[in-house]
């Protein structure tokens, strides 16, 4: 983009971007660093079909887990499903399909996915059949190792704390988590903040995500902006 203000946008203006069978990522810990009013955006939208990339699935009214029990989701990659027991219902009678990642190894997987890595070598579940699920092989200095597959997608959700007006992105704390590397990992990226700040405000050594990897900023609801269009 020419002009950097263009990244600076609206929940209304974000909703046609979200379309039925796409494959979404979003960061987040159990509801935690998941932007809550763009879950609500997917919502609205009507889009269905969807493959998600994520940590969880959230709780039934918090977080991703809005889209899951509304029946939007076609299949997940993830961690675990234990905090949300209607996706655990939904996999279970086949309405879900889903295939576990262990934490660690999703992280990489998505950081390879933003970078251009196309796979990553894990030795993690070599010897347990659900964990390798058929899942290519090789063998390096007389050890096996799967190939875990890189992961991105075509529109990667995140939650900030800060931005400005470039897409340079500052997290709260813990609710950091997943997003740095989900934030690299989609073809675009959108990030809900809870502010946004002008351009020289942020300390460049606590940026975390450079707003290179940034396509569209939203503001959360109910904080004052105004200063952004003076």
């Amino acid at each position: 983009m020419d002009n950097s203000f263009e990244k600076i946008t609206s929940f209304q203006k974000m909703k046609p971007l979200f379309k039925s069978g796409m494959t979404i990522m979003y960061g987040g810990f159990g509801g935690i660093g998941t932007p809550p009013g763009l879950i609500d955006v997917i919502l609205d939208s009507g889009a269905e079909d969807l493959h998600l990339i994520g940590n969880d699935t959230g709780f039934p009214d918090i977080g991703i887990g809005k889209v899951v029990c509304a029946e939007r989701v076609k299949s997940i990659i993830t961690s675990h499903i234990g905090s949300n027991p209607v996706a655990g219902q939904f996999m279970t009678s086949g309405k879900l399909a889903v295939e576990f990642s262990p934490q660690g190894i999703l992280a990489e997987r998505i950081r390879a996915g933003g970078v251009g890595i196309p796979a990553i070598l894990s030795d993690i579940g070599t010897e347990n059949s659900f964990v390798a699920n058929q899942k290519p092989r090789c063998k390096l200095h007389d050890a096996e190792y799967l190939i875990e597959t890189a992961l991105s997608a075509d529109i990667s959700i995140v939650h900030a704390k800060q931005a400005d007006p470039f897409g340079n992105l500052i997290y709260d704390k813990s609710a950091r988590n997943t997003n740095p590397l989900v934030a690299m990992a989609g073809k675009m990226t959108i990030a809900e903040v809870e502010e946004i700040v002008p351009l020289g405000s942020l300390d460049p050594d606590e940026i975390v995500t450079p707003g290179v990897f940034v396509n569209y900023i939203v503001q959360s609801e109910g904080v004052n902006w105004q200063w952004v269009w003076e």
